[in-house]
């Protein structure tokens, strides 16, 4: 008989970070008010979603996302450090706007060259790619048959994506940014699996929604999806 696993990627909910542009990777930053507000509204959603699990990143971002996805199941929330954003060594905590000063080789190939991209004292973009799909592969692999929720960031959603959908980090590029509190489905049969919607934000008013009020995703947007931006 094929055991079906269905898995539900969210995004984190706004952090101070993401509107004031800085780079946060790995640091502890809080969610912002807005952010609480799309709680609400993800919580909503997910009390008529039934899961079996739970997993998220340690950050306190993540972890308050999955608390309010886990507000009418009430299961134990199973961390796991793999799931946690990409390491930007010296360039966290940075504004973005200063990045191109700051590290000029680096933040080329963030912006240009993803899969290239290599941070002092950090985590490149390819030790993400193998850390984020070794975990999402080690979870099914406890959980086959169950229904998952797994909480994470938006770089390492992204990478996540990419191998999904069968493509190297060299592909990168060709992947549109999530926003925050955004659901991915996957349905995993045979071993294979199918990405039944992503980056949805149907929960969400435009007035809550963070990207909606930014312009810098747009660029990728037009490699990912041509005519959308």
């Amino acid at each position: 008989m094929e055991t079906t696993t269905t898995v539900y990627v969210v995004r984190h909910a706004e952090a101070a970070g993401n509107i004031q542009r800085i780079f946060q990777g790995q640091v502890d930053s809080d969610i912002s008010e807005n952010g609480a507000l799309q709680l609400e509204y993800l919580k909503a959603r997910f009390a008529k979603t039934p899961f079996d699990v739970i997993y998220s990143s340690p950050l306190k971002r993540a972890y308050k996302t999955a608390q309010a996805v886990n507000a009418a199941q009430g299961l134990p929330i199973h961390t796991r450090a793999d799931l946690m954003e990409i390491c930007a060594g010296d360039m966290e905590e940075k504004p973005f706007a200063r990045l191109p000063e700051l590290y000029p080789k680096e933040w080329h190939d963030w912006d240009e060259e993803p899969w290239n991209y290599d941070p002092p004292h950090g985590e490149s973009m390819r030790q993400l790619y193998a850390r984020i799909s070794a975990a999402y592969e080690d979870i099914l692999r406890l959980h086959a048959g169950r229904r998952i929720v797994i909480v994470s960031h938006g770089c390492a959603i992204r990478n996540l994506t990419c191998y999904l959908k069968g493509l190297p980090v060299e592909q990168l590029q060709t992947i549109g940014w999530a926003d925050n509190t955004s659901v991915m489905k996957i349905r995993r049969e045979g071993g294979r699996d199918r990405i039944l919607y992503e980056r949805d934000i149907s929960h969400l008013s435009a007035e809550l929604s963070t990207l909606a009020k930014q312009n810098w995703w747009k660029k990728v947007e037009v490699l990912s999806c041509p005519g959308l931006a």
